[in-house]
């Protein structure tokens, strides 16, 4: 097998879903035994420790669309999770039957709220993280 640049593998992870990227770094990680996880930040103030987190709570810029329930309407659901990914029938059908599971990880406030609410629209339970 001829050996992929940086560039090429970027390429092919572009056309990747979130969920067979997601599924990607579990074999990874399972291969080569390693942690895909970004280290978390260290506070570094003595008893200011939960006056910090709450600062780091109230910066948060990225936000997780977690899909908690499909209600009684999951052919709906269904179709708010393929208008909101990239994923085709059987994938979000899979992702709406494996509840909890992220529909979109690491978007914007305001995408986040439109995700959402257009998933509760449809009848489903939704968390954002």
């Amino acid at each position: 097998m001829a050996k992929l640049t940086q560039d090429e593998l970027l390429a092919q992870f572009e056309e990747m879903t979130l969920i067979e990227l997601s599924e990607f770094v579990k074999a990874f990680e399972d291969k080569f035994d390693v942690t895909a996880a970004a280290a978390a930040p260290v506070v570094v103030a003595g008893g200011a420790a939960g006056g910090a987190e709450a600062a780091a709570e109230e910066e948060k810029d990225e936000f997780d669309v977690i899909l908690t329930g499909a209600g009684d309407k999951k052919i709906q659901v269904i179709k708010v999770v393929r208008e909101l990914t990239s994923l085709g029938l059987k994938e979000a059908k899979d992702l709406v039957d494996g509840t909890p599971k992220p529909v979109l990880e690491k978007v914007n406030k305001e995408q986040a709220d439109k995700a959402a609410e257009a998933l509760k629209g449809a009848g489903a339970s939704v968390e954002v993280k």
